[in-house]
């Protein structure tokens, strides 16, 4: 007998996928065995997502699906030899059932129950308006007893702090790791046989994306659970699955058991997706990109594409790593939240989103600011820029203090500073162009900037600084959604430097991004501020990158800075045990 046939829980065979004629998958095959997790790796828009959405019958109506999917029915054996988990249910599905012939109602059989899914995103996944412990049970198949206190148990096997509290509590009172944990307790609410676990933690801090993965990996151990793992990571992938898949526009490049494909990649965009994240053992110049790797390993002299080249559109002239001048000094800078007023508005409950912080940022560094989510990175950056109030302290730009300055004042001074927010999905306009979402700056604070003569055009400045940051002068009149999320974000990055600024908050700006376009991203920043002297405060969640971009790196906890010094020092020898936690929660590929 065929052991591994006999462990086979999914086999698909020859799967394509078609939207209004346009395939997005074509020929897929794969094995997926019992209790054992396939790590599906790519690029977005690779049909990662859509591949196994099909499994489930959640594909748009103008799609076209053909091929085979064989959802195999539960063995009395388990894959260690020893009886199946109960978790896998009492009943017997028939052997062989055709997932992509069923129809609605055989769908509805299947999801949830048989196969479950654990989305990306949970804020959007789960209903703000609805109990955490009711979206739960709403899963639940059937009458069954005691359902409220099953609900509880299995948010305790989740590892869900106080889950009687987050039973009754709504989405948006609990933490975007607890939101995971809540959607993984859903997600095994009625004891499925696979679970298709989609970038579950591309948004999330490493300690949390770490604490997740071990309990996937625990709940797999437990209960004999199947694993599709969806990621553009490879070395989150490597923290959890057996073997790998790696997807490259619709189609499989390469796969085989997950130590062969990582250390003995044999196809060169497998290749590059492993060399484009940012080691930890070293501090390269420039990232390498898959597109070397596509094009025979034969790296592009120009970052923004052949035959295209920086033009000095800004006055500036570079002056090496570090002037030496302070560009902007904070002094116990301190920022309040009030939780609770009385009737007569009097604060009752306040909580400190930045206690006490000092430093300086010198013109022309990298200032990498890192810590969990809450930490008050991101109300620190935009305090720094008086995009919010701060409740104490001083906050000084070249010497001119910014405390007092009037919001005319303060106007007139926004093109020195700038900021690049995280998602570039909600902060461009869908109904503007990126051509004059990148203009709208100009035509807001006028063109009188003195590297623009009286003759150039707004158009002809817009379009020559999309030149300069690698996107096509001819998309000047393209929507955000005809654009990848790399060039989007490539849009932002334009649109925050066509003031010349000298000072941009980079704002998770590329936590969002695969490897590969995060790589061309962080090369763009380094190869613009090297010709331009910017200076960056890169707030992050992710050590690798900032100890790649940074000169200097803060770590923050708490409202509180706790740690700072270079790149090398802080990995090292950190000298806190929070910075070595951050550190030993990277995902590494061993």
């Amino acid at each position: 007998m065929d052991v591994k046939k006999e462990n086979t829980i999914l086999q698909i065979h020859d799967l394509s996928i078609a939207f209004d004629g346009r395939t997005v998958v074509e020929g897929l095959n794969l094995t997926l065995e019992r209790g054992k997790t396939l790590g599906i790796v790519g690029e977005s828009g690779s049909g990662k997502s859509v591949s196994t959405l099909a499994l489930m019958g959640l594909l748009p109506k103008n799609a076209t699906v053909s091929g085979s999917a064989t959802l195999k029915t539960h063995s009395s054996v388990s894959a260690d030899g020893g009886d199946a988990s109960p978790f896998l249910g009492e009943e017997q599905a028939d052997a062989g059932t055709e997932l992509l012939t069923l129809d609605e109602e055989g769908f509805r059989s299947i999801r949830g129950r048989r196969i479950s899914m654990i989305f990306q995103e949970p804020m959007t996944s789960l209903n703000p308006v609805q109990r955490c412990g009711e979206q739960v049970l709403e899963m639940m198949r059937g009458e069954r007893k005691n359902e409220k206190e099953r609900v509880i148990e299995l948010f305790k096997e989740v590892l869900l702090p106080r889950p009687e509290k987050i039973f009754d509590s709504y989405p948006h009172e609990i933490s975007g790791g607890q939101k995971q944990r809540v959607m993984i307790a859903m997600a095994l609410i009625n004891k499925p046989d696979i679970i298709i676990a989609d970038e579950p933690t591309t948004a999330l801090d490493v300690t949390v994306q770490k604490t997740i993965l071990e309990l996937l990996k625990s709940l797999q151990e437990k209960h004999g659970i199947s694993i599709i793992f969806i990621t553009h990571d490879l070395g989150v992938i490597s923290q959890i699955a057996d073997d790998i898949l790696v997807m490259y526009r619709g189609k499989m490049v390469e796969q085989g058991p997950a130590y062969e494909i990582l250390h003995h990649p044999k196809e060169p965009y497998t290749q590059g997706l492993l060399a484009c994240r940012p080691p930890l053992d070293s501090r390269p110049e420039r990232l390498p990109t898959v597109e070397e790797f596509l094009d025979s390993l034969t790296p592009n002299p120009s970052p923004y594409g052949e035959g295209s080249e920086m033009k000095g559109y800004l006055p500036f002239s570079p002056l090496g790593e570090g002037s030496g001048v302070r560009l902007l000094s904070v002094n116990n800078l301190s920022v309040t939240y009030t939780l609770k007023k009385s009737l007569f508005g009097k604060p009752l409950q306040t909580l400190k989103g930045v206690d006490g912080i000092s430093f300086d940022i010198m013109e022309g560094e990298t200032l990498g600011l890192v810590g969990e989510s809450g930490c008050g990175k991101s109300t620190l950056g935009r305090a720094l820029l008086r995009l919010i109030d701060h409740s104490d302290g001083s906050i000084s730009y070249r010497g001119q203090s910014l405390d007092t300055l009037s919001r005319r004042q303060m106007r007139a001074l926004r093109p020195k500073l700038q900021i690049i927010f995280q998602d570039p999905y909600s902060s461009l306009n869908p109904r503007i162009t990126i051509g004059d979402a990148i203009a709208e700056p100009l035509k807001v604070h006028g063109t009188s900037i003195s590297s623009c003569s009286s003759s150039s055009s707004i158009t002809s400045i817009t379009r020559d600084l999309m030149q300069q940051v690698g996107l096509n002068p001819d998309w000047y009149s393209r929507y955000p959604h005809e654009l990848s999320g790399g060039q989007r974000q490539r849009v932002c990055i334009a649109r925050a430097l066509i003031l010349q600024p000298e000072l941009v908050v980079c704002d998770e700006s590329v936590s969002a991004l695969d490897v590969s376009v995060q790589a061309q991203v962080l090369n763009l920043l380094n190869d613009l501020k090297r010709r331009y002297h910017y200076t960056y405060l890169f707030i992050t969640h992710d050590l690798s990158v900032v100890k790649f971009l940074s000169d200097r790196i803060m770590v923050m906890q708490k409202g509180k800075i706790v740690e700072s010094g270079t790149p090398d020092d802080i990995f090292d020898h950190p000298q806190t045990e929070y910075t070595r936690t951050l550190i030993n929660a990277i995902p590494r590929i061993e």
